[in-house]
């Protein structure tokens, strides 16, 4: 049985940051209800690479999702939103400010029509605050909270993460909540507004950069490569350092392409095994190295001494090397190692489906593993698939009254008038 059987989801949501949760929702067994405007979410043709077919910008974000398309400046359309949201346990949007508001539905509207639904909001800086309105977007989101000024070398511009931490990590966060609520709603028979913003999922997740901020006020901080001291204010960038107790950093491997780095974490316990199988009992013995605050200190001297040692090794040769000594090490992965990595696969993070616009393509597999429900991946709908199927399983309604409303623009934007 899925986990989530019988949670259905009215999911407003567009681009990546809701239907990031969304999709994971209908991976663990919801029926997530896709509800699209006519022109449908704008990322089904954002970068499109296979002419009049759905991008895979939108197929990797909405797999296992039905899509309906209503027209909410009608009034039938409105009606439609309405008993949908009666049909339905979560509503989820991500609009900007105030735009549900303004077609009539704000939170109290919604929460007084069904009592018992759960309403989840994705906006850039929250609902409250000085930035209420202000408009976000993935890397607006990882400037304003913490990220990029933590990212990148110590004399270099900030930086950017590949892994999308502001729209995907926001998504993520959502999902937990709106679980909360859900099994909040099911011990008191009331739902809740769940609200999280892009700001503050992007802020837990540099926690510990919030961490070494206020170590930073009593002393400085000894595992970075780079200068600091007391009382510096920000959290300088630390390149690849690994900013934790133990001192980790990228080593370059032949043939020194710009994925040819192997990862290290020198921890106290392998030290002596480490530094005789690259240096012989010289190194092991160095007074330099001696103890982890020694290794601190001299710390750019050892990541040279190891960078030597594997100038003769590819990073697989390299890992291959430090495994036995269980010195914790992993090669930086492109997106073809992954793509084609048999650990990968294995695990089911990387899938093959098929879609009737733009026929074979992959996807990113469920990242959680259920032992008695594994997740099930189907391809994304096309727009407007599922919009009769809804409306005849859900709703209850005929054939009769589907038609009397398609003829009214409940589902599409009424042809315009000739002039």
């Amino acid at each position: 049985m899925e986990a989530l059987k019988g949670v259905r989801i009215l999911d407003m949501s567009h681009v990546q940051a809701g239907p990031t949760c969304s999709q994971l929702l209908a991976w663990m067994g919801a029926d997530v209800i896709k509800f699209e405007n006519p022109a449908g979410d704008a990322t089904r043709g954002q970068l499109r690479d296979v002419p009049n077919a759905d991008s895979l910008y939108f197929t990797m974000l909405n797999c296992n999702k039905r899509s309906i398309t209503v027209n909410m400046k009608s009034a039938e359309g409105k009606q439609v939103f309405v008993d949908l949201l009666n049909k339905c346990d979560i509503i989820m949007e991500n609009f900007g400010p105030g735009v549900l508001d303004r077609l009539g539905f704000t939170w109290e509207k919604i929460h007084e029509l069904n009592p018992r639904i759960v309403m989840g909001s994705i906006k850039g800086f929250g609902s409250s605050g000085p930035y209420a309105d202000f408009k976000a977007y993935e890397n607006v989101a990882q400037a304003m909270g913490g990220a990029m000024s933590t990212t990148g070398v110590p004399d270099g511009p900030p930086f950017v993460t590949g892994a999308q931490i502001g729209d995907t990590g926001t998504g993520l966060h959502l999902a937990i909540g709106l679980l909360a609520a859900l099994h909040q709603r099911d011990r008191t028979g009331q739902g809740q507004y769940v609200e999280v913003a892009m700001m503050d999922g992007v802020m837990n997740l540099c926690r510990v950069k919030f961490r070494d901020h206020q170590r930073l006020t009593r002393q400085s901080l000894t595992e970075f490569s780079v200068p600091t001291h007391q009382g510096m204010g920000d959290v300088p960038r630390g390149g690849n350092d690994s900013g934790g107790g133990q001192l980790g950093n990228a080593i370059h491997c032949k043939p020194h392409g710009p994925n040819d780095w192997l990862y290290v974490v020198v921890q106290e316990a392998v030290w002596d095994a480490l530094a005789n199988r690259i240096g012989g009992e010289a190194l092991a013995k160095d007074a330099r190295f001696a103890k982890i605050a020694d290794r601190r200190k001299n710390q750019n001297e050892m990541w040279r001494l190891i960078t030597e040692f594997a100038r003769s090794y590819t990073k697989r040769e390299f890992m291959a090397i430090l495994n036995p000594l269980d010195v914790p090490c992993g090669p930086i992965m492109g997106t073809a190692d992954l793509a084609n990595d048999e650990h990968v696969r294995g695990r089911e993070m990387w899938l093959e489906l098929d879609h009737p616009q733009r026929g074979k393509w992959w996807n990113v597999g469920m990242p959680i593993k259920l032992s008695d429900s594994p997740a099930v991946i189907r391809r994304s709908p096309t727009l407007g698939e599922h919009t009769d199927e809804v409306l005849k399983q859900v709703l209850g309604y005929d054939d009769a009254k589907i038609g009397a409303l398609r003829q009214a623009g409940a589902f599409a934007a009424p042809p315009k008038k000739a002039a």
